[in-house]
């Protein structure tokens, strides 16, 4: 019994990890202009004598598609560990109002930058988009300590998100910048116009953050069977508690930063994993929830490019078609428990 649940333990990151294959390789591959497959192999190779095409695939395609693998992975893990801390299925950045607030502070961010002229680097975005959902959170984590119904916790960062979103429209309506006045399209969710600097940046950040946090798996572990056994195996629940509130704000505001607020990965995407390989253990969970983030936030990329191209749609878009309906099986399987 426990050799056939390994195996499908295995089989189910050979399963994503061929879905980050797949995804990955078709979304450089497709796009308003078509690479075919053997093109794609002649440019790395540096066979490939169209310059544009080339260009379209190193300058465009590809950064696009590893933030977007980076960027997924770290969404997705960061809705595990809200979950985790809260004990709350549908908690996550997007529907605790840290996402909001972490694009909030940005935007005013921004707007106070590039108003006067100052150059807005992406180390500055991840800075005001993690004092932001440390704001969001902080909230968030009064409330708790007042309202015991983890229902309307969730209301009450659903209430924060409405808040900071109107900030944020309000700041990028009546900006006089026509430059700023673009923000809408970020405040919307997007993976468009990713640079190779901010790849360098995000991979540093994301890959330091999902690093420690697969470090802190034992302890998440004995974290979610009670914190009466956490404290007997020897876990401090107070560092182990402020460690999760900061990496998850990192891995948030990282997102936040370069792609805007980007609904229901976060949420959808911890369960699917925990339904597939059949275990809630974080040594298993933390990696499974960062490549299934990544093929689920590739696939919707992919569909936001193509369905409607060539106009493309947000990113939120797609993944709420996708997203949401697994939050409402979450809610009625959670009603059915009760009875």
């Amino acid at each position: 019994m426990h050799k056939n649940r390994k195996h499908r333990k295995i089989a189910a990151f050979f399963l994503l990890g061929a879905c980050v294959l797949i995804f990955f390789i078709l979304n450089i591959c497709i796009g308003s202009v078509r690479i075919a497959l053997p093109d794609v192999a002649r440019i790395f190779s540096g066979q490939e004598s169209n310059g544009t095409v080339t260009r379209i695939l190193w300058d465009i395609r590809l950064p696009r598609a590893i933030a977007v693998l980076l960027l997924g992975g770290a969404l997705s893990l960061a809705g595990y560990l809200l979950q985790t801390f809260f004990n709350n299925p549908i908690a996550g950045p997007f529907v605790l109002g840290i996402s909001s607030g972490a694009k909030m502070v940005v935007a005013l961010v921004m707007v106070f930058l590039m108003g006067r002229g100052v150059r807005v680097t992406s180390a500055t975005m991840i800075l005001a988009a993690f004092i932001g959902a440390m704001l969001s959170m902080g909230f968030v984590l009064l409330m708790s300590h007042r309202i015991h119904n983890m229902s309307m916790l969730v209301v009450s960062g659903v209430m924060i998100g409405y808040i900071c979103s109107a900030v944020t429209e309000l700041v990028v309506t009546f900006a006089n910048d026509a430059d700023i006045v673009n923000l809408h399209n970020w405040s919307q969710g997007s993976f468009s116009g990713m640079t190779w600097e901010n790849v360098k940046v995000m991979t540093v950040v994301v890959a330091a953050a999902s690093l420690t946090v697969f470090l802190m798996s034992k302890p998440l572990g004995a974290y979610q069977l009670g914190d009466v056994y956490a404290r007997n195996v020897g876990v401090n629940l107070r560092l182990l508690r402020v460690c999760i509130v900061i990496f998850s704000s990192i891995l948030s505001a990282c997102i936040v930063a370069f792609a805007g607020p980007i609904s229901f990965v976060g949420i959808a995407v911890p369960h699917l994993v925990k339904k597939l390989l059949n275990t809630t253990e974080p040594i298993w969970m933390i990696p499974a929830c960062f490549v299934g983030g990544s093929a689920f936030c590739l696939f919707c990329d992919l569909l936001a490019k193509t369905i409607l191209a060539p106009t493309e749609l947000s990113i939120s878009t797609v993944t709420a078609i996708f997203g949401a309906p697994v939050v409402l099986w979450i809610i009625k399987r959670k009603e059915n428990l009760r009875r």
